[in-house]
Order: C-alpha cells, then structure tokens, then sequence
C-alpha cells in the first residue's frame, strides 16, 4: 500500500512538472485574405510538432497594430508586424499611446503595397482617387498606415478627399467586385490572395496604379523605412504592366519577456523548417539569413534570436 501510495505519488508531481512545463504559443498574423496568415498557420503547426511540450497557434488579427498591442497586452506571444508600425510601438507614437517593450525575433518578407482598381472606374494615377470610394485597410493595420501615408504624400486628405472605407483585404476584394468601391489599398506579400481572387473573376480586369514617388515624402516625414519597389507584368491575371510600389518590411517581434530559450528554439524551428513555411506561400523564401543583416528592422534583436544567427555566422543588424 505504502508502495502504491509512493508511485501515485511520483505520477502527480511528474504531471505536475510536464504541466508546469507546457508551452503556448499565440502568432498573431492578420487577415484570411493575406499573406500573414498562411505563413503564421505553418510557423504554428512548425513549433507545434517540433517543440516538446508547445502548443502554438495562429491566430486572425486586423493586423500590425493590432498584433503589437496585442504583444503589449500579453495576449500574443508572437505577432507579425510590418516595420512603419513597429517603429511607432516602440516610440509610443502614431497609434499607441505609450511604449510597447518589444524586440525583433526574425525578418519574414518585403511588403508590397497594393493599389487595385478595375477598368471601367476612371482611376489611371494616386490624383484620380480623389471623390472615389476606397478602402484603406482595416482598423488595427498597418496597411491602414501605410496607407494614409501614401495618400498624405500625394496631398489627399482621407477624411475629406475620398469617401474611405476600413474594410479587410478578403472584404475590400469583394466590394470592388461589387462595385462598392472603386479601389482599395493593402500591403502584403505577392501574389496577395485576394487580388488573384479579383483578376480571375470573369468580365473584370485588374488595375495595379503606381505610387513609388510617394518613398521620398514619406520617408523624409517617419524615417528611412520604405523603398521603392515593383510588382512584375502578369503576376495577375490581365495585368498589362508592371507597377511601380512602394516597399516596408514584415517582421515577426515578441515582447522583451519572452524567454531566451523559447526564443532561440522558435528561430531555430522557423529556419528548419522553412521548407515547410515556403509550401503555405513562397513569400516565406524570402525569410533568409542574409536578409537578417541588411537593418531590416530598427527595433532592437532579442537575445534568443540573436544566439541562434551567432551559431549559424552571422550579426543581424
């Protein structure tokens, strides 16, 4: 009996410690019509599977905003952001009200914004969309930022020159399909979902409207974090020509607490396991080493992550 007594015993305090040790992890992306999403659902099913005692999982944001406040709060441990938003958070400016302790765990991809109209609604230049409906993104994003950036470098006020709606990317596709709107705006990787999505759809053809000129503006106003960029012919369906973007990176960041081990073990896994990410989106091809070193990000390295990029040779910067 006594025997018995010892060995349940045993049992409890083992549970105990394997329950005390169990991990979880929340990857906050953004919209189901993005890129974050797919790419956030196999880093989790990546950590998940290879991590002893880790559950993660991915979870549906609005976005950049949302996912550092959500880092802020404790309610994420790891969020994708793009890099504009990134900066506010951590400076406590822009859309946060105070400083939000966070660190840069790993540089995921370049972000594209988006521009997309259809023909047939007078839209060729940024100036025509003055007195049209658009969409800038949803509520919490850092398309939103980035967004009404673009249009203050062009001189449109979005409260007064456009009739703006803050609509999700999947939401945004559809409403310009349905002629709710005439445009709308989102930075992501390419191809973005819910482009390819409008340009298959049959009697409609797909516009991508420049706005490169817009870098130097707003680069002069928040800092050197955009670039120009372009987004090739026939990436879409029907688009004619290449488009002329502007760039910010994406960015995966944690909060300073998080743990050095379960930092380090995270990149670790994240790089393993790339292939895996790469099959989600190939915009995960482009979380590569040698784009941890080219100060991608101006918030700072946490520790783990920078371990890991020690190991494997190399200083992010």
């Amino acid at each position: 009996m006594k025997r018995l007594l010892l060995t349940l015993l045993a049992c409890c305090a083992f549970a105990g410690i394997a329950h005390a040790q169990q991990v979880r992890l929340s990857i906050s992306t953004g919209g189901t019509g993005g890129v974050w999403y797919p790419i956030g659902g196999a880093m989790a099913n990546a950590l998940s599977k290879s991590l002893p005692n880790t559950a993660a999982s991915a979870e549906v944001t609005g976005g950049s905003v949302d996912n550092i406040k959500l880092l802020a709060s404790g309610q994420s441990d790891i969020g994708f952001s793009m890099v504009d938003a990134a900066w506010d958070g951590v400076n406590g400016t822009g859309k946060f009200k105070q400083k939000v302790p966070m660190r840069t765990l790993v540089v995921v991809q370049p972000l594209v914004m988006h521009v997309v109209t259809v023909e047939g609604r007078g839209i060729e230049k940024i100036a025509d969309l003055k007195g049209k409906r658009i969409s800038t993104g949803s509520p919490g994003s850092g398309t939103e930022v980035m967004a009404l950036r673009i249009l203050e470098a062009y001189g449109i006020n979005p409260d007064k020159d456009v009739q703006r709606e803050r609509l999700g990317v999947s939401e945004a596709a559809n409403a310009l399909k349905d002629r709710k709107i005439d445009a709308f705006m989102h930075a992501a990787g390419v191809p973005l979902p819910a482009v390819t999505d409008v340009a298959a759809t049959p009697g409609i053809k797909v516009k991508l409207i420049d706005h490169a000129d817009a870098v130097a503006t707003m680069n002069r106003k928040y800092g050197p974090i955009y670039a120009p960029g372009k987004i090739a012919a026939k990436t879409y369906s029907g688009q004619d020509r290449e488009a002329l973007t502007a760039n910010v990176w994406g960015v995966l960041y944690v909060n300073e607490k998080m743990s050095e081990k379960i930092a380090y073990d995270v990149v670790k896994t994240l790089f393993d396991k790339q292939p895996d990410l790469v099959l989600a989106h190939r915009e995960a091809s482009n979380m590569t080493l040698e784009n941890q070193t080219i100060g991608a990000s101006p918030v700072r390295w946490h520790p783990g992550a920078l371990k890991y990029f020690k190991e494997r040779g190399i200083v992010p910067r």
